[in-house]
């Protein structure tokens, strides 16, 4: 095989040999290359050459068909890249996303042995029935063999667990999280030379939208079992619930040492404590005493509280919760808040009660600076006549917009 080549950046290794655009690379000291990772492998980033795609080729998508996928709770008429489901192993050692290892052929997995590439898998449970049942797709309980070929190779996997009531809660979690410590045995064991597998897991709660027409029934966890969850994730090292069981059972969320390295931030572990920790260093840090105009945070009903007690010792902040009627009120996180329900929930609200301006944390936004239902915060200025202003969703960003900026 071979790669089409777009471009060769002048005065480059590349353009130096003589390599034009339109041709295609074949081989790198005499390794063929087929993709990104045997050209990040075998090659040199200084090299110069600019490929079609990222991938450089096409991204593989997902070939299962799970009871909880979040994409088929999506409503029709999105943007089209909303309903792309990617299960790509090259996007899980370069961007950290997670895969579920259904799409491997063999030889993936032998080059991810020999690259010794780590990866993020989505496991949901170790028991080889549940798991094709969980994930519609035959081939999935037998891919977890691969689980165990990855630890001996001594390759370094993050894990993540979407849990949904009465399905692979309760034994059955106790049972993958026991399976998931005998392999981080194994690859700890001498006779393997490792890197740290598993290096964590993420036990993550069902979302679930309004949307589910058609779909198989499941529902959201109660307080109590949310509790039990977190009691079951404590008896493990490097096994994180999410913040949302947290909030759910009306628990403290964790101090900040508790997650370590963060490994599982993405998936909505550590967040609350990162932001308050990095929130408190600022506020330690004595730099300024008042937000210098009004202003009103915006947030999903899950994190108000949490919102509201990290800047109830401050003037000029308010924090304003919205509920999630694009997607359903069961749907409670601030990174999914659509501008059309910021603006229909906030228009009516009293002048002057919001303040001078409004923040939103910035991930509520695409890379294009939409919300998932296709607004823009000047969109959401317009109608409200106020300023709107993102911000990252971390303590010390927040300090700074409210009392610095």
């Amino acid at each position: 095989m071979s790669v089409l080549i777009k471009n060769v950046i002048p005065d480059s290794p590349s353009d130096l040999a003589g390599i034009k655009a339109g041709s295609r690379l074949v081989s790198i000291d005499g390794f063929s290359i087929n993709d990104v990772l045997d050209y990040m492998f075998y090659g040199d980033d200084d090299m110069g050459l600019e490929f079609e795609t990222f991938l450089m080729d096409s991204k593989r998508s997902c070939k299962n068909n799970c009871v909880f996928c979040f994409i088929d709770q999506n409503p029709h008429g999105m943007r089209e890249s909303i309903y792309l489901k990617d299960d790509d192993s090259r996007l899980s050692f370069l961007q950290g996303n997670y895969i579920t290892l259904t799409n491997l052929t063999e030889q993936d997995v032998l080059r991810i042995i020999q690259m010794k590439t780590p990866v993020n898998v989505s496991v949901h449970t170790t028991n080889p029935e549940l798991r094709s049942r969980i994930m519609g797709n035959p081939n999935a309980g037998e891919s977890l063999s691969i689980l165990r070929r990855f630890a001996e190779a001594g390759i370094s996997m993050n894990f993540q667990l979407v849990l949904c009531p009465g399905i692979n809660d309760g034994d059955e979690l106790i049972r993958t999280l026991d399976d998931l410590s005998k392999l981080n045995k194994l690859s700890e064991s001498d006779n393997y030379a490792t890197v740290g597998s598993p290096a964590s897991t993420a036990c993550v709660p069902v979302g679930l939208t309004k949307h589910r027409a058609g779909l198989p029934p499941l529902r959201t966890f109660t307080k109590e079992e949310s509790v039990k969850i977190i009691e079951t994730t404590a008896k493990y090292k490097n096994v994180f619930a999410a913040d949302e069981f947290y909030l759910k059972a009306c628990i403290d969320i964790p101090e900040y040492e508790h997650y370590g390295d963060f490994p599982q931030y993405e998936n909505g572990v550590g967040m609350l404590a990162f932001m308050k920790n990095g929130f408190e260093e600022r506020v330690r840090g004595g730099k300024c005493k008042g937000a210098k105009v009004k202003t009103t945070i915006v947030t999903g009903t899950a994190a108000f509280g949490f919102m509201r007690d990290l800047v109830a010792p401050f003037a000029n902040v308010g924090v304003v919760a919205v509920r999630n009627d694009f997607f359903g009120e069961s749907v409670t996180v601030s990174g999914l808040l659509t501008g059309g329900d910021i603006i229909s929930q906030l228009r009516g609200m009293e002048s002057g009660e919001l303040g001078e301006r409004i923040l939103i944390g910035g991930n509520c936004l695409n890379a294009d600076g939409l919300f998932l239902d296709g607004t823009t915060p000047a969109e959401i200025e317009s109608a409200l006549g106020i300023q709107i202003q993102t911000v990252e969703p971390d303590g010390e960003s927040l300090f700074d917009v409210l009392f610095c900026n």
